[in-house]
């Protein structure tokens, strides 16, 4: 996905900016797609560039590596929901969000990942993101119970 999160630059409508700002927000989902993002930026700098009379200078980069849901990360996740449900909680679910965190770097190096095991609540990242307190101990069991299963009988 991509979000061009923010744009900076210029005064009155009717004059050409000296600088201008663009700040992009690319989350590849795969180490492909992450290549493939690259050389499309790299194109359009390069388009734009011969075709108009402004200098691009590309600053930042590629933050986090790609998340992608493999066979390890999903019984990864079977195990927390198997845990879950021995726990008698409500069904735990699932879904690629394309969400950067930690967690990217980890799978990276090709250890299974679930994010998110925390409280519950919603509209997370948001001046209205709320948290349910009665959850705490809830998410403090299934963690713990999930921990001791890869203990006891190793990555799934």
């Amino acid at each position: 996905s991509v979000n061009p999160a923010r744009i900076d630059g210029g005064g009155p409508n009717n004059v050409v900016p000296d600088h201008a700002v663009l700040r992009v927000n690319f989350r590849p989902a795969t180490p492909e797609d992450e290549a493939r993002a690259r050389a499309h930026l790299d194109s359009a700098v390069a388009f734009v560039k011969a075709q108009r009379e402004v200098d691009i200078h590309v600053h930042g980069g590629f933050g986090r590596p790609p998340k992608p849901l493999d066979p390890a990360a999903e019984r990864l996740f079977g195990l927390v929901r198997d845990c879950g449900a021995d726990l008698g909680l409500p069904p735990i679910s699932w879904k690629a969000t394309g969400g950067v965190c930690d967690g990217n770097n980890i799978a990276a190096c090709g250890v299974p990942v679930v994010d998110t095991m925390g409280a519950r609540g919603g509209a997370i990242h948001s001046e209205e993101e709320f948290l349910i307190p009665e959850s705490l101990p809830e998410r403090a069991m299934l963690s713990t119970l999930a921990i001791l299963r890869l203990a006891e009988r190793g990555r799934p």
